[in-house]
């Protein structure tokens, strides 16, 4: 050894550095080619994580999985799965917390008690129609509603604006919708506290607790839109209009009695 060293020229704490490295670099070139046998045998669905764990399942040393990840970034190596969603903030929406007034009581007394409001999404040739409905809980009827081709904030501005502008009662009216950001939007919460209506949310991702007009979207789909042969936005557009009216004018419910929603109030409050 030291006539090698002598012949080299090298120090000796050069050799044994220069030794190491060469060994830690065959050792990573080895983990390199576990991990790319790894992740080619399960056809790229396995993330750092998970092939750190088969890794030390098949080898008596443990490895770490920071080195694992950091090896498969330099390879260029990803688990080819869905992303995370990453929530981004809207400029305007609010972050105060609003409860459940509503608890699924979706029963009323008398109308503009209760309002349920949502957006629903309709497929027509690959382009998309949005909805926005407004429904009194009282007999079921959809007190406003509008369409657009994108969900802008200003078509459900424009549906509670329409609702309310039916009614100067609304010292006891409740509006619930779901978490929706068109709904924290504090233009929409403005117009609300200035009619003194209680705005109620439900809990999030709980579709139940806004089933009554998540059931009118379910029946509109089913009666009109599964019905009808597929055609152009602004045919299928002019056909919600049309349902709408059907439904609130002449749709009967046996709940109401038999009679529709319109008919049921006028009858009711005559």
């Amino acid at each position: 050894m030291a006539d090698l060293l002598q012949v080299t020229g090298l120090a000796r704490s050069t050799f044994y550095y220069q030794c190491q490295a060469s060994q830690r670099a065959d050792q990573q070139n080895a983990l390199e080619a576990r991990i790319r046998t790894v992740y080619d045998e399960h056809k790229g669905r396995y993330g750092y994580r998970r092939i750190t764990a088969t890794l030390c399942n098949s080898v008596a040393e443990p490895i770490n999985h920071k080195c694992v990840q950091r090896l498969m970034r330099k390879m260029g190596l990803r688990a080819l799965i869905r992303a995370k969603k990453r929530s981004r903030h809207i400029p305007g929406v609010s972050d105060a917390h609003v409860p459940n007034v509503l608890q699924r009581d979706f029963r009323a007394t008398a109308p503009n008690q209760k309002w349920a409001t949502d957006v629903t999404e309709f497929n027509v040739n690959g382009h998309k129609l949005y909805l926005s409905a407004c429904m009194d809980l009282y007999n079921g009827e959809i007190v406003a509603y509008k369409m657009a081709r994108r969900p802008v904030f200003e078509m459900v501005y424009s549906t509670l604006e329409a609702a309310l502008a039916r009614t100067v009662r609304t010292a006891e009216l409740i509006v619930h919708s779901d978490q929706g950001w068109h709904y924290k939007m504090q233009p929409y919460r403005s117009m609300l506290v200035k009619r003194g209506v209680q705005q109620s949310m439900s809990r999030k991702g709980n579709c139940f607790d806004n089933a009554a007009i998540e059931s009118f979207f379910g029946t509109l789909k089913a009666e009109y839109f599964r019905l009808a042969a597929p055609n152009s936005l602004e045919t299928r557009e002019a056909g919600v209009h049309d349902y709408v009216h059907y439904y609130n004018h002449e749709r009967i419910k046996l709940r109401l009695n038999g009679l529709s929603p319109v008919g049921y109030r006028l009858r009711i409050t005559a």
